[in-house]
């Protein structure tokens, strides 16, 4: 019996798990595998910025009179950010903009924002010594100013720090994202940057279902968070897109709108994996840290895992979350539900709130399928959440063996945040 051993991100750690392969019965999806990391990423970071996707001239004129704000991800993103500023910083110097006219903006949206102490992980020490730096705090009302309303009636209020800024730059990566469609552009500094009343509005728009997976155009969330961008007065974007080793593979650099258009381009050719049916068993790794630091953020590898998994069928999520459940909004509205419906009935019933957000998320996932997570998380909290704990590592492989016996299909996805399935002409199981 021939036996296949797959190798697991979980936190900054892999694991081994080992499972029988017979008749193809188990598939493996890496992403990405036709793109190679870029061999100077400096350099062509440096490129992007003197060769805009749009032509953009913005920069030719700034002066050393210009005040500068430059928004980054806070530690739950895989971004460069060092990689991605350093050349965009020697840019600004090159303008006659000196450091002191320059903040960075560490766009914590609704989560606990930084400490300064904790810079380091997402950015150089030098950069830490030179560069003024603003960890948002979508709570603190001093902060924020309101600058309009949306469309749909979202009420913005941003960081009037860096709303008042005369050129305003937002720096991340570009990947797919559970119900904006996809991460990049706008979205760092208008959800990054704004406060929670402006969150909670735009992400009820989650609720609609054109508020998925891979929808840019036609989703109501992305295209609120777009409108959010334009009030706000965002300049540029410098982006890049990531192999599943956090590798840059492309970067753009422009108006946000151009640069988030070409990054899809390249986030669906990696992404997007071919796959003839729907599998009875999908294990999930959340991809390591930081994309498992919690529950919270790893919730969305359930939502790739659920898009290769049969009705009915069972989900194995694996993914460390060093820092727990990462919500005490979450935690809180747990409290006292006993079933998925019961979840779903409660988050529709109140006021919308993120962190609650993400209960209803999972619950809408239950409803559908089994899910299994394996997790640093305690088995009593695992179960209050209506998860089935897995421990130990056994336990995983077993199921995967116990599907085969059974004649099921088993789609193992190590890095399932950066994989969606492309399903043939002969796929049967998704009507």
């Amino acid at each position: 019996m021939k036996m296949s051993i797959v190798k697991i991100p979980y936190g900054n750690q892999t694991f081994d798990i080992i499972c029988t392969l017979e008749k193809s019965s188990v598939e493996i999806f890496i992403p990405g595998l036709t793109y190679k990391p870029l061999p100077t990423p400096s350099a062509a970071v440096a490129n992007a910025i003197n060769s805009p996707v749009d032509k953009n001239t913005i920069l030719e004129h700034c002066t050393s009179t210009t005040s500068v704000g430059i928004t980054i991800n806070d530690k739950t993103r895989p971004v460069p950010n060092t990689l991605l500023l350093t050349p965009l910083l020697h840019k600004l110097k090159a303008l006659g903009i000196e450091n002191s006219a320059i903040t960075i903006f560490i766009a914590s949206g609704t989560h606990v924002p930084m400490k300064p102490e904790e810079y380091q992980l997402i950015l150089s020490q030098e950069i830490i010594n030179t560069i003024q730096i603003s960890a948002h705090n979508s709570d603190d009302e001093t902060q924020l100013c309101e600058i309009g309303k949306t469309f749909r009636g979202t009420p913005v209020f941003v960081n009037k720090e860096f709303f008042h800024k005369d050129l305003k730059i937002v720096v991340g990566d570009i990947e797919l994202h559970h119900f904006a469609g996809y991460s990049g552009g706008v979205k760092s500094a208008a959800i990054g940057l704004a406060g929670r009343q402006t969150i909670n509005h735009n992400h009820k728009l989650l609720l609609d279902n054109q508020s998925i997976l891979g929808n840019y155009a036609h989703n109501p969330l992305r295209n609120d968070i777009e409108e959010i961008g334009e009030l706000m007065g965002i300049n540029l974007a410098l982006n890049a897109v990531l192999n599943e080793r956090k590798e840059i593979v492309k970067v753009f650099f422009g108006k946000p709108r151009d640069v988030i258009k070409a990054g899809i381009k390249v986030v669906n050719d990696i992404s997007q994996v071919p796959i003839e049916s729907l599998y009875d068993l999908v294990v999930a790794s959340a991809g390591g840290y930081p994309k498992d630091i919690n529950l919270y953020q790893a919730q969305k590898a359930m939502t790739h895992a659920s898009l290769f998994c049969k009705p009915a069928g069972k989900i194995i999520l694996i993914a460390e979350c060093i820092e727990g459940v990462g919500s005490d909004g979450y935690l809180e509205f747990m409290r006292n539900v006993d079933s998925a419906e019961e979840v779903i009935k409660k988050f529709e019933e109140n006021e919308f709130s993120v962190g609650p957000h993400k209960a209803f998320q999972i619950a809408r996932l239950l409803t559908k399928h089994q899910i299994f997570f394996y997790s640093s998380i305690s088995t009593s909290l695992t179960k209050s959440l209506l998860l089935n704990p897995l421990s130990p590592v056994r336990e995983i492989d077993d199921l995967i063996d116990n599907t085969i016996s059974s004649g099921g299909r088993v789609a193992i996805l190590p890095y399932a945040t950066a994989c969606i399935p492309k399903l043939t002409d002969r796929c049967n199981d998704h009507d």
